[in-house]
């Protein structure tokens, strides 16, 4: 299955994410970035690889 894998080291919690997948991605009131799943699935894909091709420091990966 595949993964999402984020780099938050390089995560600058512009929101870019929230906007193509906010079931998946969400900024919170301290401007961190969660995650509220890991796995990428038939239902999700278009939308968490549109997120990923859209972060401006290539902090969201996809493995699997």
């Amino acid at each position: 299955m595949t993964k999402i894998k984020v780099d938050f080291d390089l995560c600058e919690a512009n929101a870019l994410c929230e906007a193509f997948a906010p079931d998946v991605f969400e900024v919170d009131d301290d401007d961190m970035l969660q995650v509220h799943t890991d796995d990428v699935t038939d239902d999700n894909r278009d939308r968490v690889e549109k997120a990923a091709a859209a972060c401006p420091r290539a902090a969201i990966r996809l493995e699997g």
